[in-house]
């Protein structure tokens, strides 16, 4: 009780198909996946720009800490 069979499946994507037709449907699909590729591109570019920068010089890679802010005169 409450399970659509596939039967019913069917008969929804054929209700679907006639009201919206072919056409309208693939160009649906094409901007829901333009959609979808975007937002993983903007995504990747998000998690680019928060990756920390690490300087180089000469070829090799500089990686330092800060352990303090104030300079002593000696």
């Amino acid at each position: 009780m409450g399970g659509l069979s596939i039967g019913h499946w069917l008969i929804v994507l054929l209700v679907v198909v006639l009201i919206f037709g072919t056409k309208k449907l693939r160009n649906i699909g094409e901007d829901l996946g333009g959609a979808v590729k975007g937002f993983k591109e903007g995504m990747k570019t998000g998690e680019e720009a928060a990756a920390p920068q690490v300087e180089q010089k000469g070829g090799q890679t500089i990686e330092g800490e800060v352990k303090s802010k104030t300079h002593s005169n000696s």
